[in-house]
Parts: C-alpha cells; sequence; structure tokens
C-alpha cells in the first residue's frame, strides 16, 4: 500500500489533476513498498505533544465539511501509543456540531500547526466518544492544572498522515514565545545602557588599509547576531562589490594583539552607500567575534583593505539553487538579491539549529516568498531531494558548517553533477585535528620553520616575520600560494586545479606535508 495517508487522500480524480499538472510522477513513490505513515514516531509525538491546539474537520449529514478550532494547555491532545492520540473535549458554545456529526460519521481530519517553526502536521484518523464510565480513559485525558469544564473526551485510531512543506505558513508567535524572545534583547540592551554610561567610548581608527570606514548604525538581529553598517565618512559611494564579496575587519583581541577578521557583505549589493556585515557572537571562538561586538561603536572608523570575492554568482541565466546554514546566510541573502534583480530562477535553503537565531530570516520571508523554505527546530532539509528536483543546468551556492557542505558535494557527486556548478565558502578553516608538526625550510628566506599540529604552515610564517601573501585563510583563494621545492604535499584547498599541484603549488593556508618536512619557494 506504501504511505497511509496518500492511500486516503489520492484518490482517482486527484490523481488525474496531478497528471494534468505535472507533478503526479513526484508522488507515484509514495504508493509503493511497505505502509507507513500511520504509526507514530517519537517525532511526532513530541510535535503532537506540544501543541496548545489544533483544527479539526467532521463530515455533516449533509455531506458538508465542518471546521472546528480546538484549545487548551500545551499538551491537552495526549499520546496514547504509536496508532492512538485523545483529548478532553472542553466546554465552549455549545452547539455540538461535531460531537453531533461524529455520531453518524467517525472519520476526522485533523491540521497540528507549529507557526513559529512554520511546520504542520495533517492526519486523517477515526473518533470514537468516551464512554461516560470510562473513568480512567476520561481521567488520563484531563490536566488538573487546566481549569476548564471537560465535557467528554475522544479516542482517535490514526490512519495517515503527512507533513507539510513550510511554504506560505506566516510565522505566529504566542506572548510567551514573544516574551522568551525579547527577553535576552532588553537584558542585553540594559546592560548595553549601563557600559554606555560609565564607559568613554575610543575614538581611536582601527587598521591601516586604503579604504577608510565608520560605523554608521549597529542593529541586534538575534540575541546573538549583530549587524553593522559601514558607510565612508564623507558619505561618497563605496567602492562597487559583487555579491559573494567580503571585507577584513580589524579588531584588537583580549591578549592586545590586532588581527583580522573576515566577514561577508550581507548588504544588498546594488546598494553603494553601505556595507553591511553580520556577526555571530561565538563565546568559545578565537574571541574575534566577541572583539567587534564589544569594541565597535556608532562613530568607530575602521582603515580595510578593498573587498574582495572569491564565492563569486555564475555569469548567464541558468538557475541557482542556494544552502545556509547559520550564519552562512549573510554571502546567500547577497547572492538572492542580485539573482532576483537578474530575474534568475533561484530556491534558497535556510537551516538552522535555533529559530531565533536564524539571523534575516523575517526579510527573507518576505522579499523571496516563493523560493525561500526555512529548515529550524529539528525540520530537517533534504539535500538529496533538492537537488534531484534542481534542473540539469543548475549552479549550486552553500555557505555554512562544513557537514552542509560535504553533504552537498557529496551528494552532487552521487548524482554526476559537475563540480564546477557546486561553489562553496567556509566560515572558516582550522587545523585538522589528526594534523601532525612539520619542519617547513623557507628557501628564499633562508628560514627554518617548526610547526606545531594546531597551527596552519601560513600563520606559522606569519608569526616568523614572513611577508607572505594571504587573504581568505580557507584554501578558497590561491592568494598565498606557493611552489613546494622538496617533500610531498597534502593538499586542502578548494582552489587548485590537478595541473596546478603536478606542478608543485601548494596553499599553506590549509595544506599540510604527508611526510615529516617541506621547503617552499618562498
Amino acid at each position: 500500500m506504501g504511505h497511509k495517508y496518500t492511500a486516503i487522500a489520492f484518490t482517482p480524480e486527484v490523481k488525474k489533476v496531478q497528471q494534468e499538472n505535472r507533478s503526479r510522477a513526484g508522488y507515484q513513490g509514495f504508493e509503493q513498498g511497505p505502509d507507513y505513515n500511520h504509526l507514530l514516531s517519537q517525532n511526532e509525538a513530541d510535535f503532537i505533544e506540544q501543541r496548545d491546539s489544533f483544527y479539526m474537520a467532521s463530515v455533516t449529514e449533509t455531506d458538508w465539511p465542518y471546521v472546528q478550532h480546538r484549545g487548551g494547555p500545551i499538551g491537552f491532545m495526549k499520546v496514547i501509543d504509536a496508532n492512538t492520540i485523545g483529548f478532553a473535549d472542553f466546554s465552549g458554545n455549545r452547539q455540538y456540531v461535531s460531537t453531533g456529526n461524529f455520531r453518524n460519521n467517525d472519520k476526522v481530519a485533523l491540521f497540528f500547526m507549529d507557526y513559529p517553526n512554520k511546520r504542520r502536521m495533517k492526519m486523517f484518523g477515526r473518533i470514537s466518544l468516551v464512554a461516560s464510565d470510562d473513568l480512567d480513559t476520561l481521567a488520563s485525558l484531563e490536566n488538573p492544572a487546566y481549569r476548564a469544564n471537560v465535557e467528554r473526551g475522544f479516542i482517535i485510531k490514526i490512519e495517515g498522515f503527512d507533513w507539510n512543506c513550510p511554504q506560505h505558513i506566516t510565522p505566529r508567535f504566542s506572548e510567551e514565545q514573544i516574551q522568551k524572545l525579547v527577553e535576552p534583547l532588553i537584558l542585553e540592551n540594559d546592560e548595553l545602557k549601563k557600559q554606555s554610561a560609565s564607559t568613554a567610548k575610543p575614538s581611536t581608527s582601527l587598521g591601516d588599509g586604503p579604504l577608510k570606514l565608520v560605523v554608521s548604525g549597529i542593529r541586534q538581529l538575534t540575541p546573538r547576531v549583530r549587524a553593522f553598517e559601514l558607510r565612508q565618512p564623507n558619505g561618497e559611494d563605496l567602492p562597487k562589490v559583487s555579491a559573494g564579496a567580503h571585507v577584513e575587519i580589524p579588531v584588537h583581541l583580549q591578549s592586545g594583539e590586532q588581527v583580522l577578521r573576515h566577514y561577508s557583505i550581507c548588504s544588498n549589493p546594488a546598494r553603494r552607500d553601505v556595507y553591511e556585515i553580520a556577526v555571530l557572537r561565538e563565546e568559545e571562538g578565537s574571541g574575534g567575534s566577541i572583539a567587534v561586538q564589544d569594541q565597535y561603536h556608532l562613530g568607530q572608523e575602521i582603515n580595510i583593505a578593498m573587498p574582495s570575492n572569491h564565492f563569486e554568482l555564475h555569469a548567464g541565466s541558468a538557475p541557482a539553487v542556494l544552502f545556509a546554514g547559520g550564519i552562512g546566510i549573510t554571502p546567500i541573502k547577497a547572492m538572492a538579491q542580485t539573482l532576483k534583480s537578474r530575474g534568475t530562477d533561484l530556491s534558497m535553503h535556510y537551516t538552522g539549529r535555533d529559530i531565533k537565531e536564524m539571523a534575516f530570516r523575517d526579510r527573507l520571508e518576505r522579499e523571496f516568498t516563493e523560493q525561500l523554505s526555512i529548515y529550524g527546530a529539528g525540520a530537517r532539509m533534504d539535500i538529496a531531494k533538492i537537488m534531484a528536483d534542481a534542473s540539469q543546468d543548475s549552479h549550486f551556492y552553500i555557505c555554512g558548517p562544513q557537514a552542509l557542505i560535504d553533504g552537498v558535494r557529496e551528494e552532487g557527486r552521487r548524482l554526476n553533477i559537475d563540480e564546477s556548478r557546486i561553489h562553496f565558502e567556509h566560515f572558516n578553516v582550522s587545523v585538522a585535528a589528526d594534523a601532525k608538526p612539520v619542519k617547513v625550510f623557507l628557501q628564499k628566506s633562508n628560514k627554518a620553520l617548526f610547526v606545531n599540529a594546531d597551527e596552519t604552515i601560513l600563520d606559522a610564517m606569519l608569526d616568523a616575520g614572513v611577508e607572505a601573501p594571504y587573504s581568505c585563510k580557507t584554501g578558497d583563494c590561491k592568494t598565498c600560494a606557493v611552489k613546494v621545492l622538496e617533500g610531498s604535499a597534502q593538499h586542502h584547498d578548494n582552489v587548485l586545479s590537478t595541473q596546478d599541484k603536478k606542478q608543485g603549488i601548494f596553499c599553506p593556508c590549509v595544506s599540510r606535508a604527508n611526510g615529516d618536512e617541506l621547503t617552499l619557494d618562498i
């Protein structure tokens, strides 16, 4: 039988309409294989028991559908077992339409909605009234903490259920949910006000690059993500950038060291008046994000290098599929805006562990209503289906955690998608856990370095005072590439061609040695 929900919902006429609209082929697989989608897993059970309302449809004796809303405390719909749910029916307007309908027809349809996370589950079942003398069952359905009169109890045997896609669900939040969302912001705002009142803001300029900018705006996007607007002090147009570009921001670490941190320009590239960056505060990171959020203030002047781009969009009209994980939305947002302005077909898939920390989610939902899919609070992104459904000339862009990048690349290989159509950018790159120490001799500099297991060869070169060129530090730009004169290279970059590697070209920002020693031409 296959998918139990579709066995009920996909009647012959429904299948005809699917055929007419060319969606039939995509659903035929549901109707094959062993029965499923009629027994609740722990995931469905948890979802149901977290709801404080649902919609319930019955059928009248005049063959009209009748829909009612049922509400109560969180968890008032009880999961009894994998095939059975039940609820206490509280006093309402005393029309008893649903109760009367169920005497004649025990079929029921339910909708469970999770508006904040744009999730919904639909269900078919057969409903029965709990006998008035079945006191144990009635007691199991009651919620002693909820003061409402229970008139009856209902038990529903599940015939089939299905999850709907999140498109067209407008997020809505209860008063309690909103309070939880804004409470950290209120506390942080109070703390910032205290700091502002007691601490004089430093006026010193940071960095020594040719492009002078000033922080002209600061916005708290989520409890941990803060956006900074950067403009020229005299209000002139900024150098033009393309989607995927980034800037190197100077920061002072707690140690006193001034370092550069890369942040994608997430504002619309069509704008010439401002660059916007979004910084995720990482308490367990290297300290750069904390320094930016703690030190950058309105009026702060910085001097930076010109923006650069190692994550360019493709030319032409081929469609694009965009994947973003967490703060990886920053370049993807700019890409989506550019593609939309071009009139290029696009779809955007944005995932995050906590929907409260998904920056720009609200504005992206408004701007890309049809093209955006959000995956949060346990909702799973089906990379295989997304890529399989994409047109054969689509380009794929990924920015996010390594697991997301690896997942898309692996699926691309399985589908025989040309690697030139899969583009990605890392948040950052750390030294591999299994990296070994290596001795590196720099022939032109006449220096011998011992590179520890937890540092990159490029960082060791810079620490030794070698003027080595570099930009991204993630193996994506080729700026730091040098030639290997002796030793065997272990490549971890994403930019060198097979020919480059045959010629001994090497990216010291991410790559290592297969042996204990390397000699580089620098």
